[in-house]
């Protein structure tokens, strides 16, 4: 891997930031884009733009076929059994929210338990939520241990008879722990327990297996996948697609409309109400091309590296803490520095081009365990360097100079 020609392809790094080169440690959040996936949204919006799936003119049936090709693109990517396993949201927060509604509405009542952990985003926490507040669901939450995981033992400690579905991240977006979802799954199967896993962090760092891992349902964020925003990925197996109800009504999912009733149209077109993101789906292809050009094992080698002397330097500073020790472990350094506010010290690294993000990153009942109200992160992607940890390491002790 060429890391700066493929730094290359990202238009954004032409520029300066603060006078300085800029250094993007904040992939978590967001990635940056590469110059072909921009290309591909102002291509289809200027020269093939229309509607899919309802005119049969030349411009629609060829979006259509577009969107659909993205479809098994992504089937493939991920090894789906099924193109119709692949339902296009939003984002993953929809995707999350799509089965926490549709699950709960057929499934759960009053007294049943979700499982999640103390490692939750928001986003698979909050649907949940609604559903203890509706329906009288009660959650559980399996424990964080000392270095920032989730065993299976965690998992299985809060198994009861009650417990209806296990909702749990796969890579943490604070101490990067990676849970072993493949043996999660395999327990909670053993119970007769679907399992859903929020893969926003998970997709872009690690080598997916639908068919391996097994899990009922697995939700993508492609705004972190190097694509474009507002578009999510719901994995579903189709057993699942098929029991469970629409989730939004409208255009493009009904089969027959009656004055006596309505039928759902076929898979997945019952899970896509409305006008799609048609432009995000089709340009979500090229960011699919980009990584698999780069190779999935090649990216995961890179950011290992990057990761493993980031965290060398950043445990070398003092003052500096890094939150979570985990045995197998993706692309987060999250950190405290004694003293000083992460606010502070985003502020501060920002005025030398270094981006990191700061605050409890949407998960504040991990920050609640902690005893933290916020948390410094840096976070990588796939154009990184060990370089940019040396800014970084640079930065903070600047950082640390100020506030003596």
């Amino acid at each position: 891997m060429n890391i700066d020609n493929i730094k290359k392809e990202f238009p954004i790094f032409n520029q300066k930031i603060q006078n300085n080169d800029l250094v993007y440690l904040d992939s978590a959040n967001s990635s940056q884009k590469p110059q072909v996936v921009i290309d591909r949204i102002y291509d289809f919006y200027s020269k093939e733009f229309s509607n899919v799936g309802r005119s049969i003119h030349y411009l629609a049936v060829a979006a259509t076929n577009m969107y659909e090709n993205t479809r098994v693109s992504v089937q493939k990517f991920i090894n789906a059994r099924d193109k119709n396993e692949i339902v296009f949201t939003k984002g993953a927060t929809e995707a999350i929210n799509l089965v926490a509604s549709t699950f709960g509405q057929k499934y759960l009542k009053s007294g049943d338990e979700v499982l999640l952990t103390e490692l939750e985003h928001h986003s698979n926490y909050v649907p949940w939520h609604y559903l203890r507040k509706s329906k009288g669901v009660k959650i559980e939450f399996a424990d964080v241990n000392d270095e920032g995981e989730i065993t299976l033992e965690s998992i299985e400690k809060k198994i009861t008879s009650k417990t209806k579905i296990i909702a749990i991240t796969h890579l943490s977006n604070v101490t990067g722990a990676i849970l072993p979802i493949k043996e999660i799954t395999q327990l909670a199967h053993s119970k007769n327990i679907p399992v859903l896993i929020d893969g926003c962090q998970g997709a872009p760092h690690l080598k997916l297996d639908m068919q391996d891992l097994d899990c009922d349902f697995y939700a993508i964020s492609c705004h972190k996948m190097y694509g474009p925003t507002g578009l999510g990925i719901l994995y579903a197996k189709k057993k699942w697609l098929e029991e469970l109800p629409p989730y939004q009504g409208g255009g493009g999912m009904i089969g027959d409309v009656k004055k006596e009733g309505i039928t759902y149209g076929d898979l997945p077109n019952k899970y896509e109400a409305g006008t799609m993101q048609t432009a995000q789906v089709i340009a979500f292809d090229e960011s699919l091309k980009f990584l698999n050009k780069i190779g999935i094992e090649n990216i995961l080698k890179h950011e290992n590296e990057v990761l493993m002397y980031g965290e060398e330097i950043l445990r070398k500073n003092n003052s500096v803490k890094l939150i979570g020790n985990p045995k197998n472990k993706g692309g987060v350094l999250s950190f405290t520095i004694d003293g000083i506010h992460p606010h502070d010290i985003a502020t501060i690294l920002d005025e030398d081009g270094v981006a990191i993000r700061a605050g409890h990153h949407c998960c504040q009942i991990l920050h609640d365990k902690l005893g933290l109200s916020a948390t410094a992160r840096a976070s990588i992607g796939v154009y990184n360097t060990k370089e940019d940890f040396d800014i970084l390491d640079k930065a903070i002790n600047k950082t640390k100079k100020i506030f003596k």
